[in-house]
């Protein structure tokens, strides 16, 4: 029955012929260019880092604030924010690098400290079609959120110092490695993982 298909319609095979050129080509064409700042692609990473930063601070302290004793309310909405603070700050000093930069000989696992500071970071610096700094601002809200949620599970548990404490080594100790070895060119990226939410970050 597939033959007679092909045979009764000849020109199929040149349209699908024509059909996997098509697809082929425009990947060959992309891999010779060099890389551009994309204004749409920059102006999407804006609204999309937005977002997730509007998920965190409003979103999931007013969620979290309305889960906890009338007295642990205002508790809450400061360890959120307390928490957003700690990390962007930790994220910038260490966690970008330690996430997306080259380790050396240990690049499996973890990512070096060659842009502590983000010291490699220029206006210049493109990654992908959007500048590096966006990237970096928009991986930092992954960074931020991820930690926040945790907090939730302890409310009204831990001290202040040592949520700041726990959440603080989780972000560089689990987060930053975990992130490099599956975006950050490591061993779970190059095993052929997919993750493209945060679901196993």
């Amino acid at each position: 029955m597939k033959n007679k298909m092909l045979n009764f319609f000849p020109s199929m095979r040149i349209a699908s012929l024509f059909l996997l050129m098509s697809m082929i080509s425009p990947s060959i064409a992309l891999a010779e260019e060099e890389a551009v700042l994309n204004s749409g692609d920059t102006a999407w990473m804006l609204t999309a880092t937005a977002l997730v930063l509007l998920m965190t601070i409003p979103g999931l302290a007013m969620f979290y604030s309305g889960m906890v004793r009338k007295t642990g309310v205002l508790t809450m909405g400061m360890r959120i924010f307390s928490v957003c603070c700690l990390m962007t700050v930790l994220w910038m000093i260490a966690g970008y690098s330690i996430a997306f930069s080259d380790g050396g000989e240990y690049n499996d696992y973890v990512g070096g400290l060659s842009n502590v500071f983000l010291a490699n970071l220029s206006a210049d610096t493109i990654s992908g079609s959007i500048p590096e700094s966006l990237f970096m601002v928009f991986q930092m809200t992954f960074a931020i959120i991820t930690p926040a949620l945790i907090v939730g599970a302890f409310a009204d548990r831990m001290k202040f110092s040592a949520v700041l404490l726990f959440t603080g080594a989780w972000m560089l100790l689990v987060y930053a490695p975990v992130c490099h070895a599956v975006w950050g060119g490591g061993f779970l990226g190059e095993m052929g993982i997919l993750d493209f939410a945060g679901g196993t970050v």
